[in-house]
């Protein structure tokens, strides 16, 4: 490799770590304060860049808020992508509940701060959600009728199956601080972790089983 490539590999990877160390400290910040309570310069001095660097790679405060939380859709619906018509139901299901538990436990701040977009009425991300999104949940609502009609599955509405695992999820992110009070424990904890797992996933197969 010449020096010239070996050089532009070096900047690009260097160029690719400072996004994503920029991208990292605005998530910390704007899942605690939110768009408008959050800073440029805050974002800028935890990321320990200058506004000026931050700017090169995001030009504005929504620019750079609107990109995380783009990142944030494609970890939240990784799962959901991999569902395939020539899965059966159940286990696909089952596996589904594991990764979003997994994401819960790992990106708590990540789906904190989707949380608190939608609370917001989705200012900056109306577009992806009636575009991109809906596109996926569209395809996959109808594997899942798919399954349905195989008789995989009891006969309930596809969308309203997702809504459920969704909300079931991402509750121990969401309100980590609430199960923690409650329970004494986090998914953090692996035996919790796998008794949260277990009997989530009784509580939904079970409802959906036939």
């Amino acid at each position: 490799m010449s020096e010239t490539k070996v050089s532009n590999s070096r900047r690009s990877r260097a160029a690719n770590q400072k996004r994503r160390t920029i991208l990292s400290a605005a998530l910390t910040l704007f899942s605690q304060f939110g768009l408008h309570g959050t800073s440029l310069e805050r974002v800028a001095e935890s990321a320990d860049v200058s506004k000026t660097n931050l700017l090169y790679y995001f030009p504005s405060k929504e620019a750079l808020y609107i990109a995380l939380l783009e990142d944030l859709l494609e970890v939240w619906l990784a799962p959901l992508k991999a569902f395939e018509a020539d899965q059966h139901a159940i286990p696909a299901i089952e596996h589904y509940i594991l990764l979003k538990l997994t994401v819960s436990r790992d990106h708590p701040e990540a789906s904190k701060l989707f949380c608190l977009e939608m609370l917001q009425g989705a200012p900056l991300l109306t577009q992806t959600l009636h575009t991109a999104l809906k596109k996926l949940i569209d395809e996959k609502s109808a594997i899942i009728q798919g399954w349905i009609d195989a008789r995989q599955l009891a006969p309930i509405d596809p969308l309203h199956l997702l809504f459920t695992l969704w909300a079931t999820t991402q509750h121990y992110a969401d309100f980590g601080v609430q199960v923690a009070a409650i329970s004494g424990k986090t998914l953090d904890d692996p035996e919790f972790f796998q008794q949260t797992f277990e009997n989530v996933k009784k509580i939904i197969l079970q409802g959906i089983a036939c």
